[in-house]
């Protein structure tokens, strides 16, 4: 089954240069053209290139999605790239989506989709041993890629990582 992304996944993880850890834990992900979009490839913005080198190597894919009405739907509630991705989920019935933003977390869980995000990735990459530092990791995220995470949350997963 396959795996979807958001851009928030894709395009944060690229910035602090850890994309590939999506490919070591999910093998191949797929984003909808709208997602694709929003990462804005073809300008020089940080992580752009690691996008683009995980296209070129095919194990990160752009695929239409077919089911309008249902991205018309989400957009009710949710931006393009967030409609198009559950709804690429759900025609795909993708055994997981990469999603930060709560609101879109909140429909996913609603409707059965399993969802990670970003400090998930982080974490399991951690847990795993590939990645040397959950605190230098986290504080990248905010520092480069402008990536929110208040104080509280940010206590909980360090104390998470450490058990």
């Amino acid at each position: 089954m396959p795996t979807v992304s958001n851009t928030s996944p894709i395009l944060n993880l690229a910035i602090i240069g850890r994309l590939s850890f999506l490919r070591h834990q999910f093998g191949e992900v797929i984003i909808p053209k709208a997602v694709f979009e929003e990462c804005r490839i073809d300008e020089n913005l940080p992580g752009t290139e690691e996008i683009s080198a995980a296209i070129r190597e095919g194990w990160l894919s752009v695929k239409e999605v077919s089911k309008r009405d249902q991205v018309i739907l989400l957009e009710r509630e949710l931006d393009i790239g967030e409609s198009e991705a559950i709804a690429l989920a759900l025609e795909l019935n993708a055994e997981l989506v990469l999603i930060d933003e709560r609101d879109a977390r909140r429909i996913c869980k609603s409707i059965g989709i399993r969802v990670t995000g970003v400090i998930g990735v982080l974490l399991k990459a951690y847990k795993d041993k590939q990645l040397p530092s959950i605190e230098e990791a986290l504080l990248n995220l905010k520092e480069k890629a402008g990536f929110y995470i208040n104080d509280e949350l940010l206590k909980d997963i360090l104390r998470d990582a450490k058990s």
